[in-house]
């Protein structure tokens, strides 16, 4: 009978990262079988969706509230799946409320757990390292800091390199817009809403205003938007629909693309910022919470910096409007000064440069791959 495992995996750049781990997996152990939690990557890679991604892939207290019994649900179904296919193993990748919960669980049927994505233990929960220890077997880190956090605790963790480390250094900006059929010569800015439709109606709006006031300054200016794979078009037309006289390109996921036709960005807080620094692209990061969020934030996380971006090069290197400084206002004036400034232009470049260099040697999917055939055995 071929072996099993089960793999889960939320948003958009876990599913990523967990279809290039189980294309190595399926290179190592040719007859594997997944089943599980993915989204189209993962879909196309051949796992059995028990729950699409879209379903489990909720940020915020407020968002995640009316989710909560058909997460719940599809919680106690993967605990069950479990139970009577007994897979040789679980890869678990980052979604950490519903994945470390689900790990407690498995732990319980004597199924080893690979957790690929450590949860941000540096920024807050950190008592939860210990907690961590009794439900997962190996926890394989993508920051370079982050394996130190784990010392003492229990916690069997490993640094794997970040899955970007893979990315081949980026082309000029005019490969791109040739490639995305935009003009050459114009200056271009993406924007970079986010993944999930609620990102998209606190971001886009505003992010659609700066967009005005950068076009009364730069009239030749172009508008790029990459459209993740969680959603489709038609969620972005309503806000595309109140800027009429803007030129908006949307282009189907391929957000490195997007990005690198750019000659500035702004970019939603998360792996985006990330991506936008491995393309070397000058960038403003911001994000909005609900309110209730956001306060429970302020209580829980004790970090300097919010843009993942800044916690990896251990300063403020690209500009954070979060909350109320996010306004159409400050993100045009700082994209403005990012067009404008040669110096402060160039000064974030070197820094992205020095980003891109700390993400550890390519092959991290194969290390990956490596861990989860290691518990099997």
């Amino acid at each position: 009978m071929p072996e099993e495992i089960l793999i889960v995996a939320g948003e958009a750049s876990a599913d990523l990262h967990a279809a290039r781990a189980l294309d190595e997996l399926r290179r190592m152990r040719p007859d594997l079988r997944a089943f599980g939690v993915g989204g189209p990557k993962l879909r196309a890679m051949g796992l059995e969706v028990l729950a699409p991604a879209e379903d489990i892939s909720v940020m915020g207290l407020v968002e995640v509230l009316p989710r909560i019994p058909r997460i719940l649900g599809i919680l106690r179904a993967l605990a069950r799946a479990a139970a009577e296919r007994r897979p040789r193993a679980a890869l678990l990748v980052d979604l950490p409320d519903f994945n470390l919960r689900l790990a407690a669980r498995l732990k319980k049927l004597g199924i080893p757990v690979v957790y690929y994505v450590s949860p941000t233990i540096w920024a807050w929960r950190q008592g939860r390292a210990r907690k961590i220890a009794k439900v997962v077997d190996r926890m394989l880190c993508i920051l370079p800091f982050e394996e130190r956090f784990y010392e003492g605790t229990g916690v069997s963790a490993r640094f794997v390199g970040h899955p970007f480390a893979e990315k081949p250094p980026p082309s000029a900006p005019d490969a791109y817009r040739v490639e995305l059929g935009l003009a050459r010569a114009r200056t271009t800015i993406a924007l970079v809403p986010g993944s999930r439709r609620s990102e998209l109606q606190r971001l886009l709006p505003p992010m659609l205003d700066a967009a005005e006031r950068l076009k009364a300054a730069h009239p030749d200016a172009q508008f790029v938007v990459p459209v993740a794979p969680t959603l489709a078009r038609a969620a972005l037309e309503p806000y595309l629909a109140q800027h009429a006289g803007l030129e908006v390109t949307l282009v189907d996921g391929h957000t490195e693309e997007v990005v690198g036709a750019s000659d500035a960005a702004l970019v939603k807080s998360g792996t985006s910022t990330l991506e936008t620094a491995l393309m070397l692209r000058p960038m403003v990061v911001v994000y909005k919470l609900s309110w209730l969020s956001y306060l429970v934030g302020r209580l829980l996380v004790r970090i300097a910096h919010f843009a993942l971006v800044n916690i990896l090069a251990g300063r403020g290197l690209v500009p954070e409007l979060l909350q109320g400084e996010a306004n159409p206002e400050r993100m045009a004036a700082e994209i403005e000064r990012l067009l404008g400034d040669r110096t402060a232009r160039e000064s974030q470049l070197a820094g992205l440069r020095e980003v891109r260099a700390s993400l550890g040697e390519p092959g991290a999917a194969r290390r990956v791959a490596e861990e989860v055939v290691g518990v099997m055995r």
